[in-house]
């Protein structure tokens, strides 16, 4: 470990105990809605402190101060939620098998639990990526191909992460490096602790048995497709090939995610679309004084498994947007139609597809079937992204800006598509729908 990371880790630990300390002071101001007194602070303190430390044990045990929660930020929420799971389960046989403890919480360690799980989260995420943007950073290399192993570099390099690329070698290129003057050498000479490497491409055989000595030089290899998916949010296209996909992508049913995210569908889709018919007379007047048109449309798209699902939406286009991209100023879409569009009012009628279970509140975009039948026969790959049930937002949907223009942006919505299949998870979810309420106020205040 260098010395810049014994210094995150520092932090880390020094940052954790803290967080627990003010957790303790919230919960204690909701628990008696008033600043605690100074008694009431000191018991609870008294009795929590060897609390804390069993629990920082456990964050340990767990590798939240591992290296790999510092470069992989997004591995973060899942690996605190179960160290704070045994922590509760921790907590509450403390109190029972003390019962000398000046005080017996019960309330409160709900409260506390809760509340320094939030805490934390929000130290770990938001706050000490800041703190540690002036530290040094430690020396890696990366060995790989393809346009993004250079737009992983350029990334690494220009931003605010843990490590910088001091030397790169090109696998498609094997004959204009030598491994011992441009790899073990640079490892020695500049102090390298990380190798990215990408261990799927052909070149990369040859050296891996020369690699693995320098394992006992305590370097740290990590996968390039890992590093690409943690700084970019998708996956590299040009890294996978169909072994990836069996390695990665699963048909095999997630019982208790995907029975959860059913049911919060039903229950999150029927006290909205009961709502949205508020609205519906007033979009019915509007569309109908703007062309004189049909207020409804309904659109074949393509679901799950390829099956295709019958869509409605409030109609926002003078005519079928079948088989063409739709332009960011289309003349196709009607006045009303661009503030139906920009607030995503079209959709609402799409609720009712949710409770039916044609559509999830979250997934993957549902292609018009005309477009998903061309896109099909031009990117590789493509109808994998129809593993799963479509989704009104997804995870493409909240990182890229505007919808999909033209095959190369499609392309891009298809690499996140698939890193959402990858890593589709409670947390996810939860990630892309509040950013979708928030991407949609902004564009109502807009």
């Amino acid at each position: 470990m260098t010395i810049a990371s014994k210094k995150r880790v520092g932090l880390l630990f020094a940052g954790d105990f803290i967080v627990l300390l003010i957790s303790l002071w919230i919960t204690l101001f909701v628990r008696y809605a008033a600043a605690p007194r100074a008694e009431t602070l000191l018991a609870h303190f008294t009795a929590f402190l060897p609390l804390l430390l069993i629990w920082i044990l456990v964050f340990f045990i767990s590798g939240l101060y591992e290296k790999y929660t510092v470069i992989f930020k997004t591995e973060i929420p899942l690996t605190l939620f179960r160290a704070q799971f045994l922590n509760a389960g921790l907590a509450v046989v403390f109190f029972y098998f003390s019962p000398y403890l000046p005080i017996a919480p019960k309330t409160v360690l709900f409260l506390y639990v809760v509340i320094s799980s939030l805490c934390l989260l929000v130290w770990r995420t938001e706050i000490f990526p800041r703190f540690a943007r002036g530290e040094s950073k430690d020396n890696a290399v990366i060995i790989g191909a393809g346009p993004e192993m250079e737009e992983l570099k350029r990334e690494i390099n220009g931003g605010n992460y843990s490590m910088k690329f001091v030397s790169s070698i090109d696998l498609d290129h094997p004959e204009n490096f030598y491994f011992q003057s441009d790899v073990v050498s640079k490892i020695y000479s500049e102090d390298i602790s990380t190798v990215v490497i990408d261990l799927e491409h052909k070149a990369a055989a040859p050296i891996i048995p020369q690699l693995y000595n320098l394992i006992f030089s305590k370097v740290r290899f990590i996968d390039v497709h890992r590093v690409y998916e943690e700084v970019f949010g998708r996956v590299g296209l040009s890294l996978i090939n169909h072994s990836w996909f069996l390695e990665n992508i699963s048909t095999t049913p997630k019982y208790v995610y995907d029975a959860s995210k059913r049911l919060m569908d039903i229950i999150v889709a029927v006290p909205l679309a009961l709502i949205s018919f508020i609205v519906y007379p007033f979009v019915a007047i509007a569309v109908k004084l703007d062309d004189g048109g049909p207020i409804f449309i309904v659109q074949e798209r393509i679901g799950k498994e390829n099956k295709v699902i019958r869509i409605p939406k409030f109609r926002s286009m003078k005519s079928s947007d079948k088989g063409l991209w739709v332009k960011e100023k289309d003349d196709r879409i009607t006045r009303v139609g661009k503030f139906l569009r920009r607030t995503r009012i079209d959709e609402l009628p799409q609720l009712l597809s949710v409770i039916k279970g044609d559509l999830s509140l979250v997934g993957p975009r549902p292609d018009i079937y005309d477009i998903g039948m061309k896109l099909s026969k031009e990117i590789p790959y493509y109808t994998v992204r129809s593993l799963i049930s479509p989704g009104l937002s997804g995870w493409a949907q909240i990182r890229q800006e505007l919808p999909p223009q033209s095959l190369e942006e499609t392309k891009i919505r298809l690499a996140y598509d698939f890193y959402y299949i990858k890593n589709r998870s409670f947390f996810l979810d939860l990630k892309i729908a509040l950013q979708t309420i928030r991407t949609l106020l902004l564009r109502v205040g807009k």
